[in-house]
């Protein structure tokens, strides 16, 4: 079948929550994917960051393999040989005690959500069915009822009510709103050490330090979503290294399943996770042996300290020879690591038609808020790839800013 084909058979039987470009991706090895066509292009994108390791990574591929001939799922309802080995290695891969895998990063969220919860009730001794969790604004957790109902996204929010209440939302990158915004009902902070899908909206320089102090002082959970940030992303294990902001909870997913398993978890302290009783919280996939598997290879691959230096040099070399372009219909170009973002002057350039025009000469990235395009390459990226990379976008402006 023609990419035509295989696109029309989706809109036909598929229902449009999302809108892909025009392409039919087939097989990946390393940054690069083809399509069913044999057309090679470099992964700008790295699935929103799940592909931190690249596509197909021999080492998780091989303990894949090897555990899809043992045993792949068995419940909670009976105790496997990886979960407890699984749980040991990322509790002290974050310095923490305790992990509650689950699947998706929403999953985690939801599960860090009622987690702050029952803490608030059964530790804080906050009054039953009156806690609060500030979270900020432009954010993005996920897409389920419960998240939807504290984004300030109309595309992601609108038609999804009623929503779910307890939540109270305050500007990103400014510690005194959240100050302001504390009660005496409020158990936790949510907050992402950079805004992704907002556009990689980065705070000030401690920013997140301050959260931590502000979270102490007011009794209150200073929870991370570094499902996107973490895992190398940003050129630390964890992005909120780079202000020296341990939180309370940490909230991963994404890159922890390899690129090919969807791995999630949320990690804090025993006297946080441990008020979870038998029958209170769980999943029929979360923890499962092939998630373990593949988890405990991604992570062993993931903290190299080549590979999150790597990151560190490749994303600032994207930004500083992007600036240096100094194109005309850039705003900005900002990022850290290998999460990065070109905003462009909304009456000047289309984001969509921008990774449209990438997308033709071999390089696949996306936009979000229309004007903004995010470029996240696997970490593994070379200095070659990463040239060329720079090379294709620098022909795209060039050819953008010609016709006007």
């Amino acid at each position: 079948m023609t990419t035509r084909d295989v696109i029309a058979i989706e809109n036909r039987y598929g229902a449009h929550n999302y809108h892909p470009l025009p392409v039919v991706l087939t097989r990946g090895e390393g940054v690069w994917v083809w399509d069913i066509e044999e057309k090679r292009y470099l992964d700008m994108l790295s699935a929103y960051s799940a592909h931190n390791l690249g596509h197909s990574h021999p080492g998780v591929l091989a303990v894949a393999h090897r555990q899809l001939e043992r045993l792949t799922l068995t419940s909670r309802a009976f105790h496997n040989d990886l979960l407890g080995l699984f749980c040991h290695r990322l509790a002290d891969l974050c310095g923490m005690e305790m992990v509650l895998p689950m699947n998706t990063g929403a999953e985690a969220v939801e599960t860090a959500i009622k987690t702050a919860r029952k803490w608030g009730y059964k530790t804080k001794k906050v009054e039953e069915e009156k806690a609060e969790i500030i979270v900020c604004r432009e954010n993005f957790h996920g897409r389920t009822t419960t998240i939807v109902s504290f984004s300030t996204d109309p595309v992601a929010r609108h038609d999804f009510g009623p929503y779910t209440p307890g939540f109270v939302v305050v500007p990103y990158g400014d510690p005194d709103a959240l100050r302001e915004a504390i009660t005496p009902n409020t158990v936790a902070f949510l907050v992402e050490p950079i805004q992704g899908e907002a556009g990689v909206k980065m705070p000030p320089d401690g920013y997140l330090s301050a959260v931590k102090e502000i979270c102490a002082a007011g009794r209150l959970l200073f929870m991370a979503d570094e499902i996107q940030t973490g895992l190398g992303r940003t050129g630390k294990l964890f992005c909120y290294e780079h202000d020296d902001a341990k939180p309370d909870v940490l909230i991963l997913g994404k890159a922890l399943g390899g690129g090919i398993f969807p791995v999630s978890a949320v990690v804090s302290s025993r006297n946080i996770l441990g008020i979870f009783q038998p029958g209170e919280h769980g999943s029929t996939f979360g923890g499962n042996p092939l998630g373990c598997a593949v988890a405990m290879a991604a992570l062993d691959s993931l903290e190299d300290k080549e590979l999150l230096d790597n990151a560190t040099r490749q994303g600032e070399r994207f930004r500083s020879e992007l600036r240096d372009l100094q194109s005309p219909l850039v705003s900005e170009v900002r990022g850290r690591g290998l999460l990065n973002a070109v905003e462009f002057f909304p009456d000047k350039v289309d984001g969509r038609r921008m990774c449209e025009e990438l997308l033709c000469k071999g390089l696949l990235a996306k936009e979000t808020h229309r004007n903004i395009v995010r470029f996240a390459p696997p970490l593994i990226i070379s200095d070659e790839e990463m040239g060329w990379a720079l090379s294709i976008i620098g022909e795209v402006l060039r050819g953008a800013e010609e016709n006007g």
